[in-house]
């Protein structure tokens, strides 16, 4: 497989990559919302305590989800890892078949 063909398959990995980092730094600026609002309880910061809980069950979820296409991805390279092998294995051997024959032809 060529270089670009390479890259064009790790694409999609790379993109999850980089979503999930940013779910990550999202938490990081969650736990420091929490931290702010924690040190001011009274009755007008329900509304902001009912709004973080939601985004902590969504970044759960999230989270979740990045650990599922991580596991995934990792099945994948391992699929195209072998694929790639075999195929590599497959080429040497016909190129030594090619030049046997070619060989053979000049006899």
């Amino acid at each position: 497989m060529a270089e670009t063909d390479m890259n064009d398959v790790l694409k999609p990995f790379y993109q999850r990559a980089s979503e999930a980092e940013g779910v990550f730094e999202f938490k990081d600026r969650l736990s420091k919302l929490e931290a702010a609002l924690s040190s001011k309880k009274d009755s007008g910061n329900e509304d902001l305590w009912k709004m973080i809980s939601d985004l902590q069950s969504k970044l759960q979820h999230a989270e979740a989800e990045t650990i599922s296409e991580r596991e995934k991805a990792q099945k994948d390279i391992q699929k195209l890892t072998v694929e790639n092998a075999k195929l590599q294995y497959r080429v040497k051997h016909l190129v030594r078949a090619l030049k046997e024959a070619d060989s053979k032809l000049e006899a």
